[in-house]
């Protein structure tokens, strides 16, 4: 029975440190972490387009944080700087991702700043990446035929467009490109000043 207490008993001090470790030391440590200097507050239509890409799941095949020049070539694919603790200082809940099925977001507003092309993009991703494995949002959008004032007509490149249809984007759709357009970290960071 003694030695039934004792494996509880280690097993309980490990599962302590390993807590305090992981959990407790790093809230320690970034709990009190400002946001970086160039950073904004996400807007109205910003955070309305970060819950849809919480609810459709993008988080599963986007990351949102590049890796640094010595662990891998992000920085060379266009991805931009590692982000540092108060990079997510507006984000609840961090959508920093897991799996990278799809190039990581981090900074895709300073990449395609483009609200056409992140537009058409989700309508048919193929017809901006050739090859590209993403799903088309054609929920996204309305086919009508003709626009109405105050419709955002997406234009589809030739051979992927409708015939005799013209593509309005949704509210949603129009939120969504908001947050992507914002996700644009590209302002400078100060290592030392982040150092306590």
């Amino acid at each position: 029975m003694e030695s039934e207490y004792k494996l509880l008993s280690g097993a309980m001090v490990t599962l302590a440190l390993a807590t305090a470790t992981l959990v407790v030391v790093p809230y320690m440590q970034l709990s009190d972490t400002p946001p970086s200097e160039g950073l904004k507050p996400y807007t109205e239509a910003q955070l309305r387009g970060r819950q849809v890409y919480i609810a459709n799941g993008c988080v599963y095949c986007h990351s949102q944080q590049p890796r640094s020049q010595s662990q891998a070539p992000d920085f060379q694919r266009g991805w931009g700087r590692a982000p540092v603790a108060g990079d997510y200082y507006y984000d609840y809940p961090h959508l920093l991702g897991t799996m990278r099925t799809g190039p990581d977001l981090f900074n895709i507003g300073a990449r395609q700043p483009s609200v056409d092309w992140n537009l058409g993009h989700l309508y048919n991703p193929r017809a901006y990446v050739a090859g590209s494995n993403m799903p088309s949002f054609p929920f996204f959008f309305k086919l009508k035929d003709k626009a109405e004032p105050g419709d955002k007509v997406v234009q589809v490149p030739p051979g992927y467009a409708p015939l005799d249809k013209v593509v309005v984007a949704t509210p949603q759709a129009l939120d969504l490109v908001e947050y992507l357009i914002g996700l644009d970290h590209t302002y400078p960071i100060n290592p030392h000043a982040l150092l306590k």
